[in-house]
C-alpha cells in the first residue's frame, strides 16, 4: 500500500491529532444525507443505505440529535425528514434527480440551522457536495464520504470541491490510490452482527451476490464453480444497460443446470442465502472501495473465497475468514479448501473489526475534527456563536459584517487581531 497522509490505522480510526484536538463531550446535532433511490434502511438493494440506517441508529445511541433527510420511510432512531413523496430506484442513475435532491436538501439544512442549529452535515450523496458554498455561510462543515471508487472523474470532482468538503475514505487502499485530496479520516463499513444468523452448517453451494457488472465479474464466479463442480447461486441487480448487456454476453451463455439465478435478494432472503453456503465467491476485478457484503457472510459465519483487488485483503484474513487469490485459475481449488476454515472466527472477526460501534466512535470523531478545523479559522469566535445561537445570526451580520472579518494572517495564536485587542467571548451555549 503506498504511503500517504496517514497509514495502517486500525478501522474506524481517525488521526490521533484529530482525536486530541477536536471538541470533547456534548452532543452533536448531525444532519446525514441519504440518496433518494431507496428506503433507509434498504429492503433489498442499497449499501449506501444499509451503512447510513446503521449510522443513524449509532449516532442516536451516542447521544448525538439526528436528523435523516432522505426519500420513503423512515426506518432509523433518527428523526426523518423526506424531500421526496416516495422513493425512486426505476431514476438510479440520472441527472435530474440527484440535482433535485440536492436542492431540497440545501433548503431543508437552511431551516434546521435557522431554527435549532445544526453542527455537522454528513453527506452521503453525488451531488449533495456541491452545497458546501451555502453550508459554509452557515459556518456549517460538511463530512462526505466516498463510497464508490475515486477514478479520475471522481478525482477531479473531490479536487474541485477543496478544503471545504471533508472527506472519509472506507478503506486506507481508497485513500491510498488518491492521497492529495482532503480526507479527514478512514472509517470502514460495518453492520449490526446480531442482525445476521449464524450457521455453522453450510449447503452444497457457493454464492454469487451482487451486480452483474463486469467489475464484479460472476461470469469468472460460474467458471470457477463449475470447474470446482459446485452448484452457484446468483444473486443481484441486473436493471441497468450495462449490466443487462453484460448479463446477455458473458452469464447467460454459461449458465448450466447446476446454476441458480435468483435474482434481487430481499433482506431475509438475503441473510438465509449468505447463512446457508459454502461461501461467497468474490472475483471482482477492479479497485473495490469496500465490499460490504464481504462482512455480511462472514457475520454468518460464511468465509470468502475472493480475487485479491481493492479492499479485499483489509477485510478479509486471508486462510482465517476466507480465502485470497491472485489468479482465477486458483479459484476451484480454494472453494475446495475453504471447507476447513472456522464459521466462527469469520463471525468473530466482524464482531471485532466491523461492528457499529466502531462506526458511530469514528465517524463522530470524523465530525468533531471537521467542526475543529472550521473553528480553527481566524473567524471562528463569530462563526461559534452564529452556529449555537441562530437567532443572533442577523444582530451578528449588522456588527460584524462578514466581509469585513480579519484574514487568518491578521490574527495571532491567541486570537489578537495586529494592532487591535482580542475578540472577548461571553456567556454558555444555550
Amino acid at each position: 500500500m503506498s504511503a500517504h497522509r496517514t497509514t495502517n490505522r486500525a478501522p474506524h480510526s481517525i488521526p490521533r491529532q484529530a482525536r486530541d484536538t477536536a471538541p470533547a463531550g456534548d452532543p452533536l446535532r448531525v444532519v446525514l444525507v441519504a440518496p433518494p433511490y431507496f428506503d433507509v434502511p434498504p429492503k433489498a438493494y442499497g449499501g449506501v443505505e444499509a451503512v447510513v440506517a446503521d449510522l443513524a441508529d449509532a449516532l442516536v445511541g451516542l447521544g448525538h440529535r439526528v436528523t435523516l433527510i432522505g426519500a420513503g420511510r423512515p426506518g432509523t432512531a433518527a428523526r426523518f425528514v423526506p424531500v421526496w413523496e416516495h422513493t425512486v430506484p426505476d431514476r438510479l442513475g440520472e441527472p435530474y434527480p440527484e440535482v433535485m435532491h440536492a436542492a431540497a436538501v440545501r433548503a431543508q439544512v437552511r431551516r434546521l440551522a435557522e431554527t435549532e442549529g445544526v453542527d455537522v452535515v454528513h453527506d452521503h450523496t453525488l451531488a449533495g457536495p456541491l452545497n458546501v458554498p451555502a453550508y459554509t455561510a452557515l459556518d456549517l462543515p460538511t463530512v462526505v464520504t466516498v463510497h464508490g471508487p475515486v477514478d479520475a472523474d471522481m478525482h477531479r470532482y473531490y479536487r474541485a470541491l477543496g478544503e471545504d468538503v471533508h472527506l472519509v475514505a472506507i478503506s486506507d487502499r481508497q485513500r491510498a490510490l488518491a492521497p492529495d485530496l482532503n480526507w479527514i479520516g478512514t472509517v470502514h463499513n460495518a453492520l449490526r452482527v446480531e442482525d445476521w444468523p449464524f450457521q455453522r452448517d453450510k449447503r452444497d453451494y457457493a454464492l454469487f451476490l451482487g451486480r452483474f457488472h463486469p467489475d464484479k465479474a460472476p461470469h469468472l464466479a460460474l467458471e470457477a464453480a463449475h470447474a470446482a463442480g459446485l452448484p452457484l447461486v446468483l444473486a443481484g441487480k441486473c436493471a441497468e444497460p450495462i449490466e443487462k448487456e453484460y448479463f446477455e454476453r458473458e452469464v447467460r451463455p454459461r449458465l448450466t443446470e447446476q446454476d441458480h439465478v435468483y435474482g434481487v435478494a430481499d433482506a431475509v432472503a438475503k441473510r438465509r442465502l449468505l447463512a446457508e453456503a459454502r461461501c461467497l465467491l468474490f472475483p471482482i476485478r477492479w479497485e473495490e472501495p469496500f465490499g460490504m457484503v464481504m462482512i455480511e457472510a462472514m457475520a454468518c459465519g460464511t468465509p470468502v473465497v475472493a480475487l485479491r483487488a481493492g479492499a479485499v485483503p483489509e477485510v478479509v484474513v486471508d486462510g482465517v475468514t476466507g480465502l485470497i487469490r491472485d489468479d482465477p485459475a486458483e479459484l476451484p481449488a480454494a472453494l475446495h479448501e475453504v471447507t476447513s476454515l472456522d464459521p466462527a472466527a469469520c463471525r468473530a472477526h466482524v464482531a471485532e473489526h466491523f461492528g457499529v460501534a466502531g462506526l458511530g466512535a469514528g465517524y463522530q470523531a470524523a465530525y468533531r475534527a471537521a467542526i475543529t478545523a472550521i473553528r480553527g479559522t481566524a473567524s471562528g469566535a463569530l462563526a461559534t456563536l452564529r452556529r449555537d445561537y441562530a437567532a443572533l445570526d442577523s444582530a451578528l451580520d449588522r456588527a460584524y459584517p462578514r466581509d469585513r472579518w480579519p484574514a487568518p494572517s491578521d490574527v495571532d495564536a491567541t486570537g489578537q487581531q495586529d494592532g487591535g485587542p482580542a475578540l472577548q467571548v461571553s456567556g454558555e451555549r444555550a
